[in-house]
């Protein structure tokens, strides 16, 4: 059985770790979408090159992981292993818990942040091909003709 948190510290510390990751987790991504702009490329000028769909490909996408998952998951799990039995018990819960929650944490977060994708090879007019991975927002056929937008390192696949 699991008992009601016995300290106001404890609480804080779960408040805390909280506000942690939910302040951070909007900055564990960036999306690689060919219809999504940060603010910072918006009204950027880009390249536009035009050219023919060789190939498309599905791909998935995973973001580095931020670690918010993990350390998340691993200081709610110690509080919650604390709270099991009492003196070397509480310590032993405290370890397992906090081992098993990071483990549980990271993949949550993978499987949250994981994105299905298209890897688009195209042949420009001037002849060269550009393989560009993006976020599978838009259907792409070979045959099809395409634009290539490109700016401060950034080059999307558009219709």
């Amino acid at each position: 059985m699991v008992t009601p948190i016995r300290t106001h510290r404890t609480g804080t510390v779960i408040l805390v770790a909280l506000a942690v990751s939910l302040g951070t987790a909007g900055c564990a991504t960036r999306s690689s979408s060919g219809s999504v702009y940060t603010p910072g490329q918006a009204q950027r000028e880009q390249t536009v090159r035009m050219g023919i769909v060789e190939s498309v490909r599905s791909v998935t996408i995973e973001p580095q992981r931020s670690g918010v998952g993990a350390a998340t998951g691993g200081i709610v799990g110690g509080i919650a292993g604390s709270n099991v039995g009492g003196g070397r018990g509480a310590v032993v819960g405290s370890v397992l818990g906090a081992v098993a929650g990071g483990i549980a944490g990271q993949a949550a977060e993978g499987a949250i942040t994981r994105k299905p994708g298209l890897e688009i090879t195209v042949k420009l007019d001037n002849g060269e091909l550009r393989a560009i991975t993006q976020e599978a927002d838009e259907t792409f056929r070979p045959g099809e003709r395409v634009r290539l937008l490109s700016g401060n390192g950034v080059t999307r696949v558009t219709h």
